[in-house]
This record gives C-alpha cells, sequence and structure tokens, in this order.
C-alpha cells in the first residue's frame, strides 16, 4: 500500500484518532441521506409528495436553524455533554416521527423540524478536532483530505446502505435503523477520550472564562467571512449540475441511470483525492486554494462535451477531479482562520454556506432547465464557477494565516 491510502491508515490507526475517526463515521451515516429517507417515509405511510416534500423540507429547515446553535454549545461547555443529548434526542424525535404520526399530522412537522435541530454535530465536531489534535501540519492537510474523501464515500455509499435495509425490511424500519445508529455513533464520539495536550489544552481554557465573539461569533471575522462566501459561490456550480445532470440522463438515455451518472462524478472526485491528494502540501493552502478553485472551474466545463449518458458519466468522472481537494483546502482554511475558541461553530457555518449555495443553484437549475437545457444550464455552471474561482483570488489577501490562534478562552473540552 503506497501513496495517500498509506498515509490515510497511518494517520487513523494512530491512538486516539482510531476510536474518534470509526464513531464519527457512525455517526454522521444519517446526514447524507436522512431526507430522502423522509420521502420515502411519508409516501410509505400514505402522503403525497407534496407532503413528504414538506417533512423533508421543514427537517432542513431545523438543521439550518439549529445547527449554529448547537454549535455554539459545543464550543461553551464541550462536546460531550452536547453530542450526548443529541445522540438521545435525535433518533428519538425520528422515532416517533416515523411510528406515531402519519402524514395529516401537524405533530410530524414539528418533530422534523425538532430532528434537524438535534442533528449531532459530528462533522463539525470532528473537524474542530483535526484543528485541535497534536498533528504536524502534513498530517493535519492529510486529515481534512480525508474528511473530503469521506464525504464523498457517504454520499455515494448511504443511499446504497438505505436501500439494502429496505430490501429486508420497510422505509420506516430503515429510517429507524439509521438514525439509531446515528444515536449510537454520537454517544461513542461523545466517550472516546481526548489526547492529554487536547485535555490540558482545554482545561486551561476554560478556567479563563469568556465567550468570544459576542452575537455573531466567528462571522466576525472578515477573512472567514471571505471565505464562506467563495465556499458558497463554489457550491453554486454543484447545485446548478444537479438539475442539469438527470435533465440530461432523461434527454439521452435511461431516467433510471441517473443515480449511476451520479455515482460517476463521487468516483471522480474520490480518485482525484487518493491522486492527486499528496501533492497538496507543496504550497501554502492560501495559496494553492484560489487554483483549486479555477481547476474546479475547468472542470464543470468537461460536462459540456457530452453527448450521451455514458460519456456524460466520464465528463464528470474526469471533472469532478478536483472537488474533494478544494473540499480539503477549505477545512483547512476553515481550521486555520477560526478563532480556535470557535471552531466547532465555524465549521457549522462552513457547512450550510455550502449548503445555502447548493440549494440557490438548484432553485436555478430548476428554472433555467426548461428554456435553456441541460447544456444550457451546464454552461451557466462553468460561468458561476468562475465567477467563484475570481473571488477566491480576490480573497487570497485575507487567507494568509497558516496556523490556529492559541485558545484564550472557554472551550470548555470542545471538540
Amino acid at each position: 500500500m503506497t501513496g495517500m491510502p498509506r498515509r490515510f491508515l497511518r494517520l487513523l490507526a494512530r491512538p486516539h484518532i482510531a476510536g474518534l475517526a470509526w464513531w464519527s463515521v457512525v455517526s454522521r451515516l444519517p446526514v447524507y441521506l436522512m431526507s430522502l429517507a423522509m420521502v420515502l417515509v411519508v409516501r410509505e405511510q400514505g402522503g403525497g409528495y407534496p407532503q413528504a416534500g414538506l417533512v423533508s423540507a421543514l427537517y432542513t429547515v431545523g438543521m439550518a436553524l439549529g445547527s449554529p446553535l448547537v454549535a455554539r454549545r459545543v464550543d461553551r461547555i464541550g462536546r460531550r455533554p452536547v453530542l450526548l443529548a443529541t445522540g438521545a434526542v435525535y433518533p428519538t424525535a425520528l422515532v416517533l416521527l416515523v411510528w406515531a404520526t402519519g402524514p395529516a399530522d401537524p405533530a410530524q412537522l414539528v418533530l422534523a423540524v425538532l430532528a434537524g435541530a438535534a442533528l449531532p454535530p459530528a462533522n463539525a465536531c470532528m473537524r474542530g478536532l483535526w484543528a485541535r489534535l497534536p498533528l504536524t501540519e502534513d498530517e493535519r492537510a492529510t486529515a481534512y483530505l480525508w474528511e473530503a474523501l469521506l464525504t464523498e464515500l457517504l454520499v455515494i455509499g448511504t443511499p446504497v446502505v438505505l436501500a439494502a435495509l429496505m430490501t429486508v425490511g420497510s422505509a420506516a424500519s430503515a429510517l429507524t435503523a439509521v438514525a439509531v445508529l446515528g444515536g449510537i455513533g454520537a454517544v461513542g464520539l461523545a466517550l472516546t477520550p481526548l489526547p492529554s495536550e487536547v485535555i490540558e489544552r482545554d482545561r486551561a481554557a476554560a478556567e479563563q472564562g469568556g465567550s468570544p465573539g459576542g452575537l455573531l461569533g466567528p462571522l466576525r471575522n472578515r477573512a472567514l467571512l471571505g471565505l464562506l462566501a467563495v465556499m458558497a459561490a463554489s457550491a453554486v456550480p454543484i447545485g446548478l449540475m444537479t438539475l442539469a445532470i438527470p435533465a440530461f440522463v432523461d434527454a439521452h438515455g435511461t431516467a433510471g441511470q441517473t443515480g449511476f451518472v451520479y455515482a460517476c462524478w463521487g468516483i471522480g472526485s474520490a480518485v482525484g483525492a487518493l491522486w492527486l491528494g499528496g501533492t497538496q502540501t507543496d504550497r501554502p493552502v492560501h495559496r494553492r486554494f484560489p487554483w483549486l478553485v479555477l481547476a474546479f472551474a475547468a472542470g464543470t466545463a468537461v460536462p459540456l462535451l457530452a453527448t450521451s449518458e455514458t460519456a456524460l458519466g466520464l465528463a464528470l468522472a474526469v471533472g469532478g477531479a478536483p472537488i474533494a481537494l478544494v473540499s480539503a483546502a477549505e477545512m483547512t482554511l476553515v481550521g486555520t482562520l477560526a478563532d480556535d475558541r470557535l471552531l466547532t461553530e465555524a465549521f457549522t457555518w462552513a457547512s450550510l454556506s455550502t449548503v445555502l449555495g447548493e440549494a440557490i443553484g438548484q432553485q436555478t437549475g430548476g428554472l433555467l432547465t426548461g428554456p435553456l437545457g441541460p447544456h444550457g444550464v451546464f454552461a451557466v455552471a462553468v460561468g458561476a464557477a468562475l465567477l467563484a474561482a475570481a473571488g477566491a483570488f480576490a480573497c487570497r489577501g485575507l487567507l494568509t494565516r497558516t496556523r490556529p490562534v492559541p485558545a484564550t478562552a472557554d472551550t470548555g473540552g470542545a471538540c
């Protein structure tokens, strides 16, 4: 075993890290499939697509509104109590939604919001932990590349897990199993011991007290705000292409093949991380980040050449190669730009900025697919990606800090 796989294995097998990495994977299983699972459950209960869409949308709204508040609690009182609480509330809310309510029940809508708000902050906690663990800069870069690769693997793999569970049971039982697994993973992540260096650092910070950042928290940081804007802009082309891809497959192939074409996109990103990830530490991250976004923009242009669903799958695999590298660079920059006392909330806002950008792209793609066709939307995605790259180059001067600020106030054992 050589190259990036060996580096990943060496990092993830280290004492203290193996348990954290394992439980973080389990706790994140619901993140990438719960909205789809809810739609399937409501349909199974006899509800129509409008009701199913409403439940899924309210779950997303709850997540968007609740996750920054949950993350702030992590930064203030520590990861353990928050993960334990959300690890219990989240699966409970979903079990009640599935087994105690129906499509016409207002309680189902309330529980959808509650479940979204109580989603365990495993993503933000683990990414904040990578910034705080005693690692070399190369190891930290490898850790964030692993996070980006893991995202691609979960996006590709969790729908397969859901489908497998549904072959031996119902959509309701499948959602229940995933929700309970996510809760167990959050509890496991909470109870996994941290290295002594992190514990001492958190204890010293907690003794100083205080709560930095005021109401806006990490959003007071101009450099971080600039990065979040670039991240949101970079996600818009992804949202646009999310609508253009099924439209293209409908026009040139079979609708049932859409999932396989999407998978090519994620596979290309994963291969790009494994193949090119080892070359990403030669230059400081703030210098290579704009070029990575530009490479991503170039990759969005490749689908313009596609004339069949097979060609589109190949184009997405080739053009998607920089995606995980961009994501890893973004996470590294969040970890280096954000105040060390506000890491969990900063990573949460980073995730939300990406979700917002994708949502804008999806809505825009839905409006443009009819009049422009899939190739027209692909072209709009290229333009949006080039604008994101221009923004990344414009922000270079803000993205120059290369190490986290030492903690000087309350983290209370956070992440």
